[in-house]
């Protein structure tokens, strides 16, 4: 028997089946830090517009999490298929340096700031912890395959960073945005500082739930707040309702609802309470007291400025009206603490009531309270609950569990707290009503971010920037040291603070000689301590780098971050923004969800929950990682599991496999030498090409909305079924069996080289290391690497007039679907073997046998089988099965001929040619004489 093998066309490739992404990634790594290829990009870009994605910088601390991983992917897909799109689009990474869990870690290495270690060693320990977290990530997100200006990164520790911080504070200062206040905010008692609202989260907390009796001091003016009230017998108080005891030593008023009916409740003969009207048989309830009526009724805003006996201090103190006050709890009378809450706060400011904060920042009481001197809040709600008692004060006590702010990082309940504090005024000069004006010229992906971040803003108070912390850039004011006032040349002095921060960071600010910037005015002013909010800092990286870097652009085109961002990064660059330019800092805002688990858990290491990416990457590669990335819907939570991740490792497979048979049917084909015009190409090949123009289209315009999970589902489509379950089953024996250089095998190979271009470049922003593996295989000259081009133009249309238009070929794929069907039901019943054991006999009407004659002899190519025969149904008796294509049967017949040895089909001419008697005469004429002529298939 002679060896036919070498007759064949047989794939042959140098890329590899097995991936063994662990070892193969960081060979491409190092490749692409040999090539520069960044900076080749860069040069590339130059006559190219731009697109600007801004990244947000995380927080240098600690390696990087599932959830930093996938921002990162998705901000690299969104660059590289904007690179591919024609954009010069640079991505300059960045990092948040400063702030307190970099303080806190320190601390536990070196002991605090002034009592183990100078203020100024500590800052410098500081910033190399910082350094050493940076560079911790820098390589975690490299090996992630996220290609960017690494080596010069943006770092908010950086010298002309802090001055350029200290520049955006100065010019908000001069649009007449800062101001100075003894205002309520978060204090988180852990870190003894004022908290920004990005930097709290709510959390149920178990409170001591009391009504207190505010007893009125002048019964008589009280009552004639009322037009008709019946007598009624006992004392007369205001009962007010509040789960933080610890905030009665700092009461100044009682507020009530001005609009709202409140009635006059005679309690079992024994007292008289003021309680709302809507509440009163809730409250009765709540107080045990079944005997009770309604003396009389008025209106909350007939009681303004009458006086109530403050509980247990001897002081009496206003009943004010506010709208503020609601009836979902309580009494309909809230107690008012002007220093603990932002509601009292502003009722405080609008009647003159005291500013009385009690309480120190470490969260205890001063020395001057009177009963609770150095006592802490978290301690003593159980000793003003033994006061109240002892002054009948107390009407009821229980407990409560309710929604309440704590630290985000410590996970500790705060406290409201007023201290003197810098703040943004979101009302003054209108920053509020033109940020909200702002956020509408924005497009916001998924859309509801706009109501949730529009929503925050609305509701949110002035934003305290200030710190009492040492680690983070310094509010560079010169303050009077009588009247507090800001210098009045305040804006150029921070202009010079700027210069020598460039120089010296931010401790040239704290190491500062007055006098070298005041001369004599020193003697009257002192320099400010305080340090900005964090979220300040990096909210101004539209100034600091988009408006400074060279390459980028403001505003950015795209910001990408999480969804817990609109209170974050997106806030917080929009004020400041708005603040300083009046316009938004970017033009696009798109988040994704946090990353949990299949059960909707967050990761967490208590719960053994936790997935880390670099257990991912060395198990199966970064690729696999970033390919289920792309799969997932980030717009809403995103679910990871070890299921997950193997699915997505089985299609990363199934694409890799396609690659390598795309690649290695391509063996012996020279682009300049074997490419085929399209027009000279075989009907099926141009079919395929134009296939793949149509997917390209739809994947460009998802690349250009972010909608990464439909370029992974039409991509795997495409490999799947487009190719493996059609064309490129079809091919093969075309491919294999004919001539090296016949235009049936050249236009097929012209087919596969156009689809391998177009497809690693889909592949690119999404398996980055993949496709530059892939086009080092690609035949033909071409840039050292896959992300120095743009997408493949090569992709020919066929026209919709074609004999055998796209159509055509899709009407022969359902008619060979039912041909494989029963196929597969002839082999289910042991009738047949491989499909080329079959021969097909296909019944249908006038129409589909038009169609189905334009293939000619080759039908049977497109069907695999080993014969094809096509009749009309109604000429013809029949036992075929019905189909799901209109007007067609189909029977399957064993085909009983002898079998080639070269090609496999079941032939009646096998051993025509006695030189051969193991061929058909086709494979005989593909190798002695001219070949065999394909048209179609």
């Amino acid at each position: 028997m002679a060896d036919y093998k070498s007759t064949l066309n047989l794939p042959t490739t140098d890329f590899p089946m097995k991936a063994n992404l662990t070892q193969r990634e960081p060979e491409i790594l190092k490749k692409w830090e040999n090539l520069d290829l960044y900076h080749q990009l860069r040069e590339l870009g130059k006559k190219r517009p731009h697109f600007i994605l801004h990244d947000g910088p995380p927080y240098a601390n600690a390696h990087i999490h599932m959830g930093t991983a996938v921002n990162k992917i998705l901000k690299d897909t969104v660059v590289k298929s904007k690179t591919l799109s024609g954009f010069n689009a640079p991505y300059v990474p960045g990092w948040d340096c400063h702030g307190l869990p970099i303080e806190l870690n320190v601390e536990k290495k070196v002991g605090k700031p002034g009592q183990k270690i100078s203020v100024d060693e500590f800052r410098q320990a500081c910033r190399e912890y910082a350094r050493s977290q940076v560079d911790i990530q820098r390589s975690e997100f490299k090996r992630l395959g996220v290609i960017g200006d690494w080596e010069n990164p943006y770092l908010t520790m950086n010298h002309t960073y802090e001055a350029n911080v200290v520049r955006s504070l100065a010019k908000i200062i001069q649009n007449g945005h800062l101001e100075k206040g003894a205002k309520p905010v978060h204090w988180c008692l852990d870190c003894s500082s004022a908290l920004a609202e990005a930097e709290v989260e709510y959390i149920d907390k178990t409170s001591s739930a009391i009504d207190v009796r505010f007893k009125v001091v002048d019964e008589t003016a009280f009552l004639n707040c009322f037009e008709h009230v019946e007598n009624g017998k006992g004392s007369i108080s205001i009962p007010i309702w509040t789960t933080t005891p610890w905030t009665l030593p700092a009461n100044q008023a009682v507020a009530l609802n001005p609009d709202h009916d409140y009635a006059l409740v005679d309690c079992d003969g024994k007292e008289r309470l003021l309680i709302a009207e809507s509440l009163v048989d809730t409250v009765m309830q709540r107080y045990g007291i079944t005997n009770y009526r309604v003396l009389g009724q008025a209106q909350g805003q007939a009681f303004n400025k009458i006086q109530v006996q403050h509980p247990f201090y001897d002081r009496a103190v206003p009943v004010v009206l506010g709208e503020h006050v609601t009836f979902d709890a309580g009494t309909g009378a809230v107690h008012t603490a002007p220093a603990h809450g932002v509601d009292d706060y502003i009722i405080g400011k609008q009647n003159n009531l005291p500013m009385d904060n009690p309480v120190g920042d470490e969260g205890c009481y001063v020395a001057a309270t009177p009963l609770f001197a150095g006592q802490h809040v978290t301690k003593v709600n159980d000793l003003i609950i033994e006061e109240l008692k002892s002054h009948q004060a107390l009407l009821h006590l229980a407990k409560m569990t309710h929604s309440y702010p704590h630290c985000w990082r410590h996970k500790t309940a705060l406290i409201f707290r007023a201290t003197p504090q810098w703040f943004i005024s979101l009302d003054e000069n209108y920053l509020r009503d033109k940020s909200l004006e702002a956020i509408k010229t924005v497009k916001w992906i998924p859309e509801w971010g706009e109501n949730r971040i529009s929503a925050m803003i609305a509701n949110r108070p002035d934003w305290c920037i200030s710190r009492q912390r040492t680690w983070g850039v310094p509010i560079t004011l010169f303050l009077h040291k009588e009247t507090g006032e800001m210098h009045p040349d305040s804006v150029a002095l921070m202009e010079e603070a700027a210069k020598r921060i460039e120089q010296g960071g931010v401790e040239a600010w704290f190491n500062l000689d007055s006098k070298e910037l005041l001369g004599s005015d020193a003697d009257d002013y002192r320099k400010c301590h305080d340090i900005l909010d964090v979220w300040f800092e990096s909210g101004v990286s539209h100034e600091c780098v988009l408006q400074m870097h060279p390459e980028l652009r403001f505003p950015a085109d795209l910001y990408l971050e999480g969804s817990d961002q609109h209170r974050g990064w997106f806030h917080s660059a929009l004020l400041t923004s708005v603040a300083m330019n009046d316009v938004a800092p970017y033009k696009a805002v798109l988040t994704h969800g946090y990353v949990i688990d299949v059960e909707g858990r967050k990761m967490s290491k208590s719960l053994g929950n936790v997935i880390a990416p670099d257990t991912i990457i060395q198990s199966l590669g970064a690729d696999v990682m970033r390919l289920w990335v792309s799969s997932i819907d980030y717009s809403g939570d995103i679910f990871i599991s070890d299921e997950s991740l193997t699915r997505a490792s089985e299609t990363y497979r199934r694409l890799r496999n396609t690659s390598r048979f795309l690649l290695a049917n391509l063996a012996g084909f020279d682009p300049e030498q074997h490419l085929v015009p399209a027009d000279d190409m075989l009907a099926l090949d141009r079919w395929a090409v134009n296939k793949a123009r149509l997917v390209q289209q739809e994947i460009i315009q998802a690349y250009d909305a972010y909608q990464f999970h439909l370029i992974y589902q039409k991509i795997h489509q495409f490999c799947s079924v487009d190719l493996g379950s059609f064309y490129l089953d079809i091919i093969k024996d075309r491919q294999y069996t004919t001539q090296e250089n016949s235009l049936a095998r050249r236009s097929t190979q012209t087919a596969l080289f156009h689809i391998i271009e177009a497809l690693v470049r889909w592949l690119a922003p999404i398996l980055s290391f993949t496709a530059e593996e892939i086009w080092q295989h690609i035949p033909g000259k071409r840039h050292e690497s896959v992300f120095l081009n743009t997408w493949y133009t090569g992709l020919v249309a066929l026209a919709d007039d074609a004999v055998m238009n796209a159509a055509y070929w899709e009407k022969l794929r359902l008619v060979r679907d039912a041909v494989n069907k029963e196929l597969e039901n002839q082999r289910a019943a042991g009738q047949l073997g491989a499909p080329l054991e079959g021969a097909a006999f296909l019944y249908c009407d006038a129409e589909l046998k038009a169609q189905l004659d334009k293939l000619e002899n080759e039908l049977r190519f497109v069907l695999i089988t080993s014969r094809a025969e096509v009749h009309l149904a109604n000429s013809h008796m029949h036992d075929g099965v019905a189909t799901e294509v209109p007007g067609l049967s189909v029977r399957i017949e064993r085909v009983i001929d002898e079998k080639c040895e070269r090609c496999w089909h079941r032939r009646a001419d096998i051993g025509k040619d006695s030189t051969h008697p193991t061929l058909c005469v086709r494979c005989v004429e593909n190798i002695e004489g001219v070949g065999e002529v394909r048209r179609y298939a």
